[in-house]
């Protein structure tokens, strides 16, 4: 995105250089891209509310019910209706009428929570106890999948600046000039996994037909596996012949900076599948549960989101411990896929090929 900040001249002040600039038009550019998304969304997207059970009201009607049942009527039988009989019943009513507006009032509660945002997490934590045993799999590999795949996605581009390129963005004028070039190359690499990761989204419904969705999964993660190792090898051969000066240049060897952007394109094909394989079999193992699908797809959420902080939170320190760069965060994640490919071949059910049939295109 160089040179955004020329379409908006307002977002280059005295306080704000060149590249500020560029990353503010960035973030505008998604916002407009964003809105525009949301917009389409709530147009197209027809959604059915679903309607609120219809409850009683607890002064008229449950007295009206008991009065019925228990031959209120003193005309009926006159001669064996007393006066203890006629107390005690009217009490049981009232006692009746008091117990069901108590229940009334802890359901208005409940539903109040409900409705409330903080509902929203609890929801989520004691759902996983009712969840399908299933689940619990999912939820695993899920887990495993994401914690290969965040040490890449922050360091995609510092890796390319700083062991393929052997830039320092605070070193002299020369390195971070490699670095900044690096990192438009990782960008570039990022722009083939897309193309990539949208080419294979088309093959993902044949595969699962053929293969399952089980075996698609574990493919990814395997295929996330060889392309982490590929990523750690490749920083060591380049940086073992930076410093043994067999290239005298600030950047790396040529056949380097290919297999670097080879391994980016790549892995748009596991990407692919990790963006849509796990919810699809999230909702077929929810499907016959009688609702709740958003609520497990809201739990598969959190084990992205978990292991994400871990990454955030643990990756620099990781790297640390072995001497800096990115190779050793690399190498954790090569370790986490091919863990997530073995459980899922172990672990995740069979499904159905049939669920994965296509029903076509419906217009109108």
């Amino acid at each position: 995105m160089k040179g955004v900040f020329s379409w908006f001249p307002f977002l280059r002040t005295k306080a704000c250089c060149e590249a500020c600039g560029n990353l503010k038009g960035a973030f505008l550019v998604a916002v407009v891209f964003l809105a525009l998304c949301t917009l389409v969304t709530l147009y197209f997207a027809k959604e059915v509310p679903l309607a609120k059970p219809v409850h009683r009201s607890s002064d008229s009607a449950p007295l009206l019910d008991d009065t019925r049942e228990s031959g209120f009527g003193l005309s009926s039988s006159p001669s064996s209706f007393s006066l203890d009989d006629h107390t005690s019943t009217v009490s049981a009513v009232v006692a009746g009428a008091n117990q069901n507006q108590d229940s009334q009032v802890k359901e208005n509660e409940i539903e109040k929570f409900s409705n409330s945002p903080g509902a929203v997490l609890v929801n989520l934590l004691t759902s996983m106890r009712h969840l399908p045993p299933a689940m619990h799999s999912v939820l695993l590999v899920m887990a495993l999948t994401w914690l290969s795949w965040f040490p890449f996605f922050l360091f995609d581009t510092d890796w390319m600046g700083r062991e393929v390129y052997h830039g320092d963005p605070n070193g002299s004028t020369t390195e971070a000039k490699a670095y900044n070039q690096g990192v438009r190359e990782g960008a570039f690499g990022l722009l083939l996994n897309s193309v990539v990761l949208g080419a294979c989204s088309f093959l993902i419904e044949p595969m699962c037909q053929r293969m399952g969705a089980r075996l698609v999964w574990a493919l990814s993660n395997f295929t996330v596996f060889a392309c982490m190792a590929a990523i750690a090898v490749i920083s060591l051969c380049s940086i073992r012949e930076y410093s043994e000066g067999i290239q005298h240049a600030i950047s790396g060897y040529k056949a380097v900076k290919i297999a670097s952007l080879v391994v980016f394109a790549l892995l748009g094909f596991p990407l692919s599948i990790t963006y849509s394989v796990p919810f699809s079999v999230t909702a077929e193992l929810t499907a016959d549960s009688g609702g709740g699908q958003g609520l497990a797809t809201g739990v598969l959420n959190l084990a992205i989101v978990i292991p994400q902080m871990i990454v955030s939170l643990g990756a620099g320190p990781w790297d640390a411990l072995f001497g800096g760069g990115n190779v050793p965060a690399f190498v954790l994640a090569s370790i986490f896929a091919l863990g997530g490919g073995v459980v899922a071949i172990l672990k995740l059910p069979k499904l159905s090929s049939n669920s994965y049939q296509s029903s076509g295109f419906h217009f109108g």
